[in-house]
């Protein structure tokens, strides 16, 4: 877990059936064979934190950020992961990336699984502010950024780091599908290493009452960072 990682974690919603957490950078969900470096994990910190077992509904990447849904029993769990898949859960994100990003741009783009396996694709895109800056990283004396809004779609692995490397746009700290040259310099030179993905806000329809709610996760120290550093004014 990063150093911009915060205990106990911030919950964001809570009530008899679930409860969801602003995720820490660097945090994972739970143990996985690929990150046999972590020994603290999301669904351990959540139940020692709250006193009970937690289900979690969904992921989120080690290096996102954002709203992270949990159960508290076995029967919501198995309503909740229903919905994320039949795709009936609304999620947006956040997003800092190179360039100048197009004011709005639907990101058609079939993903390979590891197996080889074709998946479609697709996720809506908005920008939402842009900037220049003089950091000289490349053959420009300057750089340009864009904070961008990501609705998914679809829920494939690393979804939203490879449509934003596909388009030319890849987001500030993704590693390896980012920029080498971009996240170097920004942790050579501020210090900041975490990828500039946030999980802000998920739409569903609790099981318990069918009222749709709607759960929001304020950005994290290290974004507002990051827009502070880039002269970029959004608030969430």
């Amino acid at each position: 877990m990063t150093d911009s990682a915060q205990l106990p974690l911030q919950i964001i919603y809570h009530d008899n059936d679930l409860v969801a957490i602003n995720k820490p950078n660097g945090l994972l969900v739970h143990r996985s064979p690929i990150a046999a470096d972590a020994d603290i994990f999301a669904v351990q910190l959540l139940r020692d934190q709250l006193g009970q077992k937690v289900f979690p509904v969904h992921r989120l990447d080690r290096k996102t950020s954002g709203v992270l849904l949990f159960a508290l029993n076995e029967e919501m769990n198995s309503l909740m992961q229903q919905q994320f898949q039949d795709g009936k859960v609304e999620k947006t994100y956040h997003a800092i990336v190179r360039g100048y990003a197009p004011d709005e741009l639907d990101i058609d783009y079939p993903l390979k699984k590891e197996d080889g396996t074709i998946q479609e694709a697709f996720t809506s895109l908005r920008t939402l502010a842009r900037t220049e800056v003089d950091f000289a990283i490349g053959k420009h004396p300057t750089s340009r950024y864009s904070l961008v809004e990501l609705k998914p779609t679809t829920g494939r692995m690393h979804q939203l780091r490879k449509h934003m490397a596909h388009i030319f746009h890849p987001i500030i700290g993704d590693r390896p599908h980012g920029c080498n040259k971009q996240n170097r310099y920004f942790k050579e030179q501020f210090g900041l290493n975490e990828m500039m993905l946030h999980a802000s806000e998920i739409t569903f329809s609790h099981p318990s009452n069918m009222r749709l709610e709607t759960l929001r996760a304020p950005f994290q120290k290290n974004f507002i960072a990051a827009m502070n550093l880039l002269r970029i004014y959004f608030i969430l």
